[in-house]
């Protein structure tokens, strides 16, 4: 039972709480995230961290007319129970449901969407800038954890604060963790000052003060605490020196301290940046013990936080233990991350080779230019991004690897549809922004196998090489103890036939055998191709299969336009060749969260979808003279 919870409907409700019922409701909202996610999955750890600072938010600023705005925004679940859709909560990210993430379509009071890390200051300046040429008093403030710091964007943005408003609010959640935990300068500066032992002394004192006198104080306790600190710490405080004025570090879980201190920041007509202190996981033991478990995850038990055991391998790991077998062998190898170790499994690799592992932060353009000066040494870089976040890298991609034709691979996580955590994280677009690139070698597996073969093939290959697959549980696959190198550019035949051309690029092999295992029951002669490649396209095997079909059927998990089938219908043209082209995949939009199986046969990724648009142009083929239908 949550009696408070149960009655807010909206931040109004929030707002006539006292500080002891509003913290019975930060224990309530716990148990409700506990409960719901343990049946849908989400990000529990992150939303457990923010319920106080959230809850302050809420008390002391007015959505939707003031406006939040949460770096990468996975930690907005209790902003979401607060703001009119607490009834829909048991829905998070299920099909029709609330997505994960703030989107501005789902409530008036998601004032910016996101779903990748370091956007929340530039978005919050603009606002803010905004707000000041339309005459405006509305608050603005940004919510990112310490992980969006290491974060480019992040600084970009402070570098134009001052001199662009006179009035922003920045939290800096500092929880010490993205995934994995943090890395890197940034995150042992604001080590060294949550552990400076006179700082804290100085902090306990203005907290002291505050909880005495309230908001009042709040100003002249906090200002005694910064000057005296300044001098001990560092030669100054970074945020100052990019004219913000820095508070902080304070406990991110007192709510009444919370409260005061946003009033006081409410009042101030400069920009600002709270540093508050939070534990990831906060009031679930097992989120706090196992962070990176509890960060996302599927469903879990609520008592225990176990989750059901996968009964295969991922294409993650696979990708991890062959990147073992790679580096045991080769000493050029090295593996580079995001902050993602956890999520790309190279976790599973770091163990083995920890000199030759590079966790940067959530940095992807740096990632990539770090990988180019690598490979200009000798250096055998392996960059794992998710597809979804290499798009930030672009132009390094483009400038730094593709031009310099430098050997560095891209091995892109989660390509394809992401399910629950929607289009922010669904990797439907790098086959085309990656195709018109020269130099670069596109591949995609068709099982755990080929991606230890890809692998194995872009080490060996003397350029740039990127191999796209999908998140979650391969087909169940043996891998061979070594990976072999393929022939790069060489589509596989898995079955010859005369009239209709199969050919499939990637996870959804499964779909295109089946579709050409309906016609081959139908009586049609089928040819199905594993095409391993989209650049270069296996275009010998293509222009010889596709003169004699009178029907050819491309399949992708990837937007159409761009993608592996215009790559097909591309050469055709080219050719000159007429044969009529199906091509199965996403269509030009950005695709919702659910569960995969249901969108795919939304939006015709589907055998069923196929065999439709197939149908008019069956009349008008041959087929056997013994067809069996079924």
């Amino acid at each position: 039972m949550t009696p408070i919870l149960d009655t807010i409907e909206s931040p109004a409700d929030v707002k006539r709480l006292k500080l002891p019922e509003l913290e019975q409701l930060a224990q309530e909202i716990r148990e409700r995230m506990i409960q719901v996610l343990a049946k849908t999955g989400g990000h529990l750890g992150p939303n457990l961290g923010v319920v106080e600072l959230t809850l302050a938010m809420h008390v002391v600023f007015d959505t939707p007319q003031d406006q939040f705005v949460f770096d990468v925004s996975h930690q907005a679940y209790v902003h979401k129970l607060l703001t009119g859709r607490r009834g829909r909560f048991d829905t998070m990210r299920q099909p029709g449901g609330l997505n994960g993430f703030m989107l501005r379509t789902e409530s008036e009071h998601d004032s910016y969407g996101a779903g990748h890390a370091g956007t929340a200051l530039s978005a919050a300046l603009g606002m803010a800038v905004a707000r000041d040429l339309n005459g405006g008093k509305e608050h603005v403030i940004a919510l990112a954890g310490d992980a969006a710091f290491t974060n480019g964007i992040s600084y970009e943005a402070l570098n134009n604060v001052a001199e662009q408003t006179r009035r922003l609010i920045i939290v800096l959640n500092d929880n010490e963790w993205s995934i994995d935990r943090n890395v890197g300068a940034i995150s042992s500066y604001l080590h060294r000052i949550v552990t400076n032992d006179r700082y804290a002394h100085l902090h306990d004192r203005a907290t002291r003060l505050i909880e005495r006198f309230g908001g009042k104080t709040v100003g002249h306790a906090v200002r005694r605490a910064e000057e005296a600190a300044k001098g001990l710490l560092l030669p100054s405080l970074i945020f100052e020196e990019f004219g913000l004025t820095y508070y902080g570090p304070i406990d991110g879980h007192n709510l009444g301290l919370l409260i005061e201190t946003f009033r006081f920041l409410k009042s101030q007509n400069r920009p600002v940046i709270l540093h508050a202190l939070t534990q990831k996981g906060r009031g679930f033991q097992p989120a706090m013990e196992k962070q990176k478990k509890f960060h996302g995850l599927g469903p879990y038990h609520p008592e225990t936080g176990e989750t059901k055991p996968v009964a295969q391998k991922t294409y993650s790991e696979v990708f991890a233990e062959t990147m073992v077998k790679l580096a045991d062998k080769d000493p050029r190898v090295v593996a580079i991350t995001a902050a993602m170790p956890n999520g790309t499994a190279l976790d599973l690799y770091r163990p083995h080779h920890p000199k030759r592992y590079f966790d940067v932060g959530i940095a992807e353009e740096h990632a990539v230019i770090f990988a180019a000066g690598m490979a200009t040494k000798g250096q055998r870089p392996f960059c794992a991004i998710y597809s979804t976040f290499l798009q930030r890298a672009f132009d390094p991609i483009v400038h730094d690897v593709c031009l310099q034709n430098l050997p560095v691979v891209f091995c892109m996580d989660r390509a394809g549809l992401s399910g629950d955590d929607g289009p922010t994280h669904h990797g439907l677009f790098d086959i085309a922004y990656l195709r018109g690139i020269p130099n670069i070698v596109l591949m995609a597996p068709k099982d755990e196998d080929e991606l230890a073969d890809m692998l194995q093939t872009a080490l060996e290959h003397e350029g740039p090489s990127a191999v796209r697959y999908p998140r979650g549980a391969g087909v169940g696959a043996a891998v061979k103890p070594q990976p072999v190198a393929l022939p790069v550019g060489k589509a596989e035949v898995l079955r010859e036939g005369r009239d209709i051309l199969v050919w499939s690029y990637g996870a959804l092999l499964p779909i295109a055998t089946e579709f050409a295992d309906v016609l081959e029951r139908d009586g049609y002669s089928t040819a199905l191709v594993n095409a391993r490649f989209a650049k270069p396209l296996d275009t010998g095997l293509l222009e010889e299969q596709a003169r004699r079909a009178g029907l050819i059927v491309t399949f992708e998990d990837h937007v159409l336009m761009g993608g592996f089938g215009s790559a097909v219908v591309e050469f055709l043209s080219e050719r000159k060749i007429a044969a009529p082209v199906i091509r199965i995949g996403w269509p030009d939009a950005f695709i919702e969260h659910g569960k995969v199986d249901q969108l795919r046969a939304r939006y015709g990724v589907s055998v069923e979808a196929a065999l439709q648009q197939a149908r008019p142009f069956l009349r008008s083929l041959p087929r056997k003279r013994f067809a069996v239908t079924g």
